[in-house]
């Protein structure tokens, strides 16, 4: 597999993440890498995200993930790699679950 193929993460971000402009953050981070997927808030605590691109954009993509905005303080950051299914044409905002 070489890098410019398509992966797939799906991340789970727990911590002070609300009300910090973290999924903000997740589309911006996303829109300069090239991603294309979903952020939205889960609970009071966790933002979840799925993103498809590069390993490199990805990579890059979850050490952002680790640290966040300036205002929030990252206490897990939970990875899961699944199959990429292309069915993003953007990187958007959902609505909370």
């Amino acid at each position: 597999m070489n890098e410019h193929e398509a992966k797939r993460l799906h991340v789970w971000v727990r911590g002070r993440v609300q009300g910090v402009g973290f999924r903000a953050f997740v589309i911006e981070t996303a829109l300069r890498l090239g991603l294309t997927g979903w952020v939205r808030n889960v609970g009071w605590d966790t933002v979840e995200t799925v993103a498809e691109g590069s390993a490199a954009a990805l990579e890059a993509f979850v050490q952002a993930l680790k640290s966040g905005p300036r205002m929030a303080r990252v206490d897990e950051c939970r990875v899961q790699e699944e199959t990429p299914s292309g069915e993003f044409d953007r990187f958007e905002m959902r609505s909370s679950r």
